[in-house]
Formats: C-alpha cells, structure tokens, sequence
C-alpha cells in the first residue's frame, strides 16, 4: 500500500513539474506538430440571387468540419464590390478557398490578385475576366445569353440609377433552368438586383495566375453561354467540371458545388 501510495504520489509531482515547465504528455498516436489549419471557405453570390443560394453547400461543408462565410455581396459595381469582399477576407486569419458565382467571378479574381492568403479559387458558371473585360463583353460575347430585351426589368434608384432584375415571368428559363417551377418562383421573388452600370465596368486585374482554379461550367446555361464558359476556364488553365444544369447552379446542383470546393480545399496545405 505505501509503495503504491509513493507511486501516485511521484506521478502527481512529475505532472506538476511538466506542467510548471510549459510541457504536457501528448496523446498517444500524435507526433507533436500541430494539424495543419483548414482553410476558410468564402462564397460570393452573383447577381440576381442572396446568399441563401449556397444553403445546400454550407450545410455539407460545414458537415465536413470547415468554417464557411456567405458574403452578403452589393451588387453596385465591380470596384467597389471587389472592395467590400477585400474587406471581409482581410478579416479572416489562414488559408482561403474563394468561390464565385456568375457575376462574383470578377470579384474574387480581383480580390485573389491582392491577397496571398487566398490558394484556391472556385468558379461556378462564372466569369473568368482578363483586365479590360466587363460583364456585358463576356455575356454577349458568344451567342446564347437571354439577359436582354424584355427578360431583364429595370428598376430606377433614387441616385439616378437602374437596378437590374430578371423578369420574373421569365425568369426559370433565362436563369434557374435547373430548378424546379415553383422553386424558380421562390427565387425569381427574392432576387437581388444588380445595378446596370456594373455590367458595363472593367476589371483592371487579371486573375492570380499561380492560384490553382477550378470552373464549374453549366451545359444549359442561358445567361453566360456555355462556350464562354469553357473559353474563360480554357483561358485560365482552371479544371473543367460540368453539370446539366442552368445558370443557378449553387441551388440547381449543391452537392456537385462542394465535391468541387471539397476538392479545391484538399489541396490546400
């Protein structure tokens, strides 16, 4: 009994003393470095749709264990959108795997260019620009693109501009070809405009160029036509991935958007 006793007691003042020191038993199957940090994953919404657009995506990433921010994107012009995301990830300590949708595509490729915390970028039926390209020069760039004419309503702003909407009686076919009629309805509903001025501003930045990219690209896309789609992703050396889906491919097909992201993440040490 009292050997057992000193036993204890010298275990207790051998813990004590680590413990003094700053140094404590790792656990068993550990090599003592810590685990590299996940990346954040950062998703931007395009024109003509909120953040809850990705709802299907944060779920199954937030299953996977990683942290996820939805940017709450303005939609006023590519500048000061490109701006406000800068501003959102400066807050954000690690890596990043950036994701845009359609009009975000502009967005983080401007705001990649700047941050090297940024090693992953994820473009969902997206643009891919090149400095001195606006949305408006890659939409109508190849034929195929409906956001003209009367599919696009406009709405005036008080500061004397036009805020942009998807004509609700058209809007399943011209952008959320892959969901279903009155899941369209809800979103055609619930869109976020755009205003008209950023479709026809520039980018002044290329893409990172060394930033590993992946694209999404929408076989039945009816608002970025999917040839351009496959020029922009070609143009980049992005990794191609497609999907039978229209436009809205965040709602259309989440799970195939975070395999994607998943994958992107993977590569990020």
């Amino acid at each position: 009994m009292r050997r057992l006793l000193r036993s204890w007691l010298l275990a207790v003042a051998t813990l004590t003393l680590l413990a003094t020191a700053g140094i404590y038993p790792s656990a068993a199957g550990t090599t003592g470095h810590p685990a590299p940090k996940r990346p954040t994953i950062v998703l931007v919404h395009g024109a003509f749709a909120d953040s809850s657009s990705w709802s299907g995506e944060v779920e199954r990433l937030q299953n996977r264990g990683y942290q996820v921010i939805a940017v709450a994107n303005p939609l006023r012009s590519v500048a000061s959108d490109t701006a406000y995301l800068t501003s959102v990830l400066a807050t954000i300590p690690g890596p990043i795997v950036l994701v845009g949708h359609s009009y975000a595509g502009f967005l983080i490729s401007a705001a990649a260019a700047n941050d090297p915390d940024v090693k992953a970028l994820v473009y969902v039926a997206a643009y891919i620009p090149r400095a001195g390209e606006s949305p408006a020069d890659l939409t109508y760039k190849d034929p195929g693109s409906l956001l003209s004419g009367d599919n696009l309503v406009g709405r005036s702003e008080p500061t004397g501009g036009t805020d942009l909407y998807v004509n609700p009686a058209t809007f399943q076919k011209v952008y959320a070809g892959g969901l279903s009629r009155s899941e369209a309805a809800v979103a055609a509903v619930v869109q976020r405009p755009i205003a008209a001025a950023a479709l026809g501003e520039a980018t002044t930045v290329n893409p990172p160029a060394k930033t590993p990219k992946w694209a999404i690209v929408a076989l039945e896309d009816n608002a970025i036509p999917t040839v351009t789609q496959r020029f922009m992703a070609q143009r980049a050396g992005a990794r191609v991935v497609t999907t039978h889906s229209g436009h809205d491919v965040p709602a259309a097909s989440p799970k195939l958007v975070a395999d994607v992201i998943l994958s992107a993440a993977q590569t990020v040490h």
